[in-house]
This record gives structure tokens, sequence and C-alpha cells, in this order.
């Protein structure tokens, strides 16, 4: 392999690898979900061999004839099969019933029917008939169980969460506790308390430093350390620390071990230091340009498979409106570089919504709504006209989300690092929107930057396709609509 070639696909696994997190261009990925979608994607592509060769076999004819495309048939079965799996939130980590499990699979498999049909219609030479189709499906669902059995059975949840050492025992340690046991990957072993000063986590999981730390951390099978001091001044063990950190111990500050394991950026102990010396918060000229042709491409794509969508909303607005109300809803809102622009959207409310000039965040049974508007808002395609934005380049479709400058003026003030967000281009979806419910509160929002400010720090195409795969499941799970 050539070195630059090499470097460059090492350098998208990051030099930090972690026992069950790793990065993959940025982002933080579990490591045995990620061996559980490689392995199910080997299933698909087996189900769909094995679903050919029983269907000719049964009739004993034509097997040499569609032999030719069988490798090419069955990968792209085995990618739209995955990324249906992906959209579905079955590789992400967290306790799910098997009910629910079975349910989401089923809904994945009628997802990447409607997916290949497409693929198929577009392509026919590709298709390798309905008979093996029906087979593959078939194999494939139980290769599913299979799998998902075994990863039950042998990936629990003990196993899933890995052993941390916190050195601290005041404020900023007690924050780890939130997590602890709440679908995170980890689990406190112990709290070192460094100062007779800081002590907000109960006394029987804190423990003095007696002996070296580094015999601690085997004695205990650390698998990493997090600092937590309150105050670092003179209270950190250094050389013990740099003796942990040179044997292979992981050590992490707070912010990074809480962006590893959440999946986003803790504001609370953010500061412009950390913002320097990390990395990211940078995209490169080629993911800059990458991430425009995909947008082009995407929303150019979806505008013309949703076009029966939007002339459906359309219609239906008139008819509900009785042709008094305008159909669409431009509204001014924030973009890159705090540059003002016009939104477009499907009206979902009354006209007179703001009749007295007072802007107001959108309420849980919010009865400015109007009932289309209600089911607009629930399938999302109250936001299918922004796909006009993207195409523009007024809108990226992944970012956060557009504010009005009516809030984001007041947010700013009262919201550390809230400006931040307005680094990249704001999106039709984005990762707070599929990882937090709809902001109607302040408090609200500031949970939503955190998620926001990871994407800014961490955007690039993989993350983009991520982002709009689980926005799959925001949809068909009505996830955050208000």
């Amino acid at each position: 392999m050539p070195a630059d070639v090499g470097t460059f696909w090492w350098g998208a696994f990051d030099d930090q690898v972690e026992i069950l997190m790793f990065k993959i261009f940025g982002h933080y990925v579990s490591r045995l979900h990620f061996v559980l979608g490689i392995v199910e994607f080997i299933a698909f592509v087996l189900a769909a061999h094995a679903g050919f060769y029983t269907r000719f076999k049964l009739l004993a004819e034509g097997i040499d004839e569609i032999e030719a495309p069988l490798l090419a048939s069955s990968l792209i079965y085995a990618i739209a099969m995955t990324s249906s799996m992906v959209a579905l939130g079955l590789y992400q980590r967290g306790n799910m019933s098997h009910a629910a499990m079975f349910v989401r699979v089923i809904v994945a498999f009628a997802l990447g029917t409607g997916g290949l049909s497409v693929v198929f219609y577009l392509f026919p030479d590709l298709f390798f008939g309905r008979g093996v189709y029906a087979f593959a499906l078939f194999y494939s669902l139980v290769l599913v169980a299979l799998t998902r059995t075994v990863f039950n059975r042998f990936a629990h949840e003990d196993v899933q969460r890995h052993r941390v050492l916190v050195l601290g025992s005041g404020k900023s340690a007690s924050s780890v506790l939130h997590n602890e046991g709440q679908g995170f990957g980890y689990k406190v072993v112990r709290f070192i308390r460094l100062s007779p000063r800081e002590q907000e986590v109960d006394n029987d999981r804190v423990g003095e430093l007696s002996r070296p730390l580094l015999r601690f951390v085997e004695e205990n099978d650390i698998d990493e350390i997090v600092i937590a001091a309150d105050d670092r001044r003179g209270g950190l063990p250094l050389d013990d620390i740099l003796d942990c950190k040179m044997s292979g111990i992981r050590i992490f500050d707070l912010i990074s071990f809480f962006e590893k394991e959440t999946s986003k950026i803790n504001i609370d102990f953010l500061n412009p230091g950390w913002i320097i010396f990390s990395n990211g918060f940078q995209m490169s000229l080629s993911t800059r340009y990458g991430k425009r042709f995909f947008d082009i491409v995407v929303s150019l794509s979806l505008l013309l498979l949703a076009s029966p969508f939007m002339l459906a909303v359309a219609i239906a607005s008139i008819l509900e409106s009785r042709g008094r109300d305008p159909v669409f809803y431009h509204q001014v809102r924030v973009g890159k570089d705090n540059k003002p622009f016009r939104v477009h959207k499907f009206r979902s409310m009354r006209a007179d919504a703001e009749s007295d000039g007072v802007a107001r965040w959108a309420t849980k049974n919010d009865n400015r709504v109007t009932r289309l508007g209600r089911f607009i808002r629930k399938t999302r395609l109250d936001e299918l006209p922004q796909l006009w934005n993207v195409l523009v380049g007024e809108m990226s479709m992944v970012g956060p989300r557009p504010e009005r400058p009516e809030f984001v003026e007041k947010l700013a003030e009262n919201i550390p690092f809230y400006s931040e967000r307005h680094r990249v281009k704001p999106g039709v979806t984005g990762w707070a929107q599929v990882r937090y419910q709809y902001a109607e509160t302040e408090e609200d929002t500031r949970e939503k930057l955190q998620y926001d400010l990871y994407y800014v720090k961490n955007a690039s195409l993989f993350l983009d396709l991520i982002v709009l795969l689980e926005t799959v499941e925001v949809v068909l799970w009505g996830k955050g609509a208000q």
C-alpha cells in the first residue's frame, strides 16, 4: 500500500485507539457495535448468495445465466440492509428490549426493501429475481437473529463497560457519576481524593493514593484514568500519571472523557484553552468541497424524490385554509458566520401565529399549529423546502439548527460558547436534532448546544452520513416534533 494511502486510512481511525471506543474521522464509535455491523454485513452478503443457490437449486435451471452480477447484487443488498439497520438505531449503545429490537429489525428490512426497489428499478440488470430476494430476506432474518443472540449473550452490559479511575472527588469528579449506568460504557472503580477540601462524592467510593498509581491501576484492571480535579495546581501526582501514560494506560481530561462517552462537549467545564489545543474545530479544504458536493447531490435527489409529497402538502395547505393563507413560510434565520438568510418551510402554524410581533418558541401541543401542521411537523415534511436553501448554499444537509436573530442575541448572552455553533452552515438536520428533543426552553437549547459543538469540532462526511441515516429513525418514530 502506498505510504500516503496508508497514512490516510490510519489517520481516519486516529492514533488514540480505545478498548471499547475508537475514532473514525473524529467521531467516536463503539468497537463492539462496529464489529457487529461488519459481521451482519457479511451475513447479508451470505444470505443473498444462499437465497440465490436455494432458488436455482430448487428449480434446477439457469444458474450460470445469473451468476455474473451476483457479487455486485449481494454487495448492494448488504449495503442497503446495513444502512437501514444503522438508520433504525440498531448499532447504538444502550439497552433495548427484545421486542423493540425485533420491531426495529422488521422496519429496517422494510426500509431496505424500499431502497433496493429504487436501485433495482434504475439498474434492472442487478436484480436477482423475486424468488432469490424472498429467500435472501428469510436467511437474513435468521442470521441477524442468531448474530444478535450471540452478541447479547457475550457482549452484555458488564462486558461493554470499561473500568475507569477518577482522580478527584469534588464537583468536577461528581459529574462523572451522573452518566454512569445510563447506557454509557463505563464503570467508575474508584475516586481518588487529591485534596481534603474537595469532597462531593460519597465516602464509600473515595480512596486515598497510598501506593504508586500504576500499581493501583494494575491491581484493579483499570482501563483509563480521568483527571477531574477541581484545582490542578499542585494537587496532581504528575510523576505517577506520566508513569501510567508511558505504560499504555489511557489518560483523559474531563471534557475529552465526556466527549467520548456522550458524543457531546460539556460546556460546564469548557474553556477557550481546551478548544485551542484540542484536535478538531477545523475543516480541511477537501472536506469543505466534499461536503458541498454531497449537499448538492443529496438535495437535488431529495427534491426530485419528494416532489410528489411537496405537491400533496401544498394542495392540502390550500384546501385547509381555503386559499386564504400562504402555503410557504419564509423567516430570517442566522447562518454561517452570523450572516442572516431567509429559510423556507411549509407553513405549519396559523398565519396570525405572531400577530403581536413577539417571537416565541414552539411548545408541546402548541395551539398555533394547524391540523395539517401537526402532521407535517411530525413527519418533517414541513422542512422539505429547506432543500432549496441547501442547493443555493445557504444551508447544509447536516449542521446546527438555524435560529431566529431574536433568539440568538439572547441565547448568546446567557449561554457560553453559543456563537461558536455558527462556525459552520446550519443544517436541515443535525447531530443535536437526532440526539435530543425539540428545544422549547433555554435549558433545552443549552443541552443541544453541547451536541452542536461536538458536530462543529468533528464535522466530516462520515458524521454527516450517520446523521442522515439516524434522521430516518427520527422521522419514522416521530421523535422530537412539536
